[in-house]
């Protein structure tokens, strides 16, 4: 039955490859208006925690086969900023730059006037994953000494353009935490390309993500199995001011894939309790430590989840029934409106603030193979939800409106 599906799902997926993929339409099962954002078969968005917005608010970087490209979403108007064989890791908050690694080095390249600069070449067995607030520091991580890395996890989709997840994903994951290798972080100056490393250990540390308000503060996880590791973690970028963000409280909890709010007052991040049972969105506040938790129903589970800038809207981009929630009807695009409940007990900051996501549907995205994590994200402006699918064959990088109705303008795509 397994490969009965696999064969037809692969047929699917040759057929719609051999069509032109449509620029806008309307899902016929949400209402709501979805574009293409991209021509080039084989492009996508960065991954969801990942910046991809230019300091305009109106363009988005995105990777393709032949380089790094940025788009206009509400015109379509893209054009290539980077050639060659690069890794992407974030657009800048303050100058319109895009920075990547290329021959082993980091570089930037200001996407308006093409200028572009070599940072400093990477420390050995080394990458670098998020650039801060003020674009001062790059910070990556580092394996050292010359021990073997067993079936290392590849990159997030989507960097290094590997787009879709292994099928053993599981097992290499396995593997590499149980190594327990040595491994650094460090930081690197944008502007001298010095290197300094801030934290040493033999945990496989992952997913760092500098805050986008505070240039000093950095996010980072312990990678590996959810239920046996405590992932979510702060630390100063001088070495300073390590904390732990979320303490287990039961038998196989598991709590990842974090994020910041635009403010950078909150870290959110999926929450489950127990594993595959109970689903939560839950959130801590830094400087007062208030934790709020929002449930969502097992169809509503998402593998990302991301926040508007407003902090009023969150999105998702579902899962299929191999995912850990084991939802039978999870493939979508998901939008949730926050709902706290209101607390007419006993009044105690200690306590959890619980609430629910109030979830509607904006794309259905049954032809969509979720080995290629969607990675949705809102537009700095909340009109639009980003995300990357195979529906067609190739990835490509979507958009679906927030607000349903509307009708396909088909716009033209005009170089710039």
């Amino acid at each position: 039955m397994k490969r009965l599906f696999a064969t037809t799902l692969l047929v699917a997926r040759t057929l719609a490859a051999s069509a032109d993929p449509p620029v806008e339409w309307i899902d016929p099962d949400t209402g709501h208006l979805v574009r293409r954002l991209t021509d080039e078969p084989g492009s996508a968005s960065l991954y969801f925690n990942q910046n991809g917005y230019l300091p305009d608010g109106q363009r988005l970087v995105y990777t393709t086969p032949a380089g790094i490209s940025v788009v206009r979403w509400e015109t379509r108007q893209a054009r290539q900023v980077v050639s060659g064989r690069v890794r992407l890791i974030e657009a800048g908050r303050r100058h319109p730059r895009v920075y990547y690694i290329q021959d082993g080095a980091l570089h930037w390249t200001n996407v308006d006037t093409g200028e572009t600069r070599r940072v400093g070449p990477l420390p050995p067995r080394a990458s670098i994953a998020t650039i801060n607030a003020d674009e001062t520091l790059a910070a990556g991580t580092s394996i050292e000494g010359d021990a073997q890395v067993p079936m290392a996890q590849p990159p997030a989709a989507g960097q290094g353009h590997t787009l879709e997840m292994p099928r053993n994903r599981g097992q290499m994951i396995e593997q590499r935490w149980a190594a327990r290798l040595p491994m650094a972080i460090f930081t690197m100056r944008i502007d001298t390309g010095e290197v300094r490393v801030i934290h040493r250990g033999n945990d496989w540390f992952n997913h760092l993500l500098f805050s986008p308000a505070d240039p000093s503060l950095l996010l980072f996880c312990h990678e590996g199995p959810w239920h046996k590791v405590d992932r979510i973690w702060l630390i100063r970028a001088d070495g300073t001011g390590l904390r732990k963000l979320h303490v287990r409280t039961m038998e196989m909890e598991i709590f990842g894939h974090e994020f910041w709010s635009a403010d950078g007052r909150t870290v959110w991040y999926d929450l489950q309790t127990p594993r595959g049972e109970v689903f939560w969105l839950a959130g801590v506040e830094l400087d007062t430590g208030a934790r709020t938790w929002y449930h969502l129903e097992r169809n509503e589970w998402s593998i990302h989840f991301n926040v508007s800038r407003d902090g009023a809207l969150f999105c998702g981009d579902g899962g299929d029934p191999g995912q850990v929630a084991r939802a039978p009807d999870g493939r979508w695009i998901y939008l949730f409106r926050p709902e706290r409940i209101p607390n007419r007990g006993v009044e105690d900051p200690s306590f959890i603030r619980p609430g629910v996501l109030r979830a509607k549907k904006l794309v259905n995205m049954a032809k969509h193979d979720y080995r290629l994590e969607p990675n949705v994200s809102f537009t700095p402006d909340a009109k639009w939800v980003v995300f990357r699918s195979n529906m067609f064959g190739p990835s490509y990088v979507f958009a679906v409106r927030v607000e349903p109705g509307g009708a396909p303008s088909a716009p033209v795509k005009p170089a710039e």
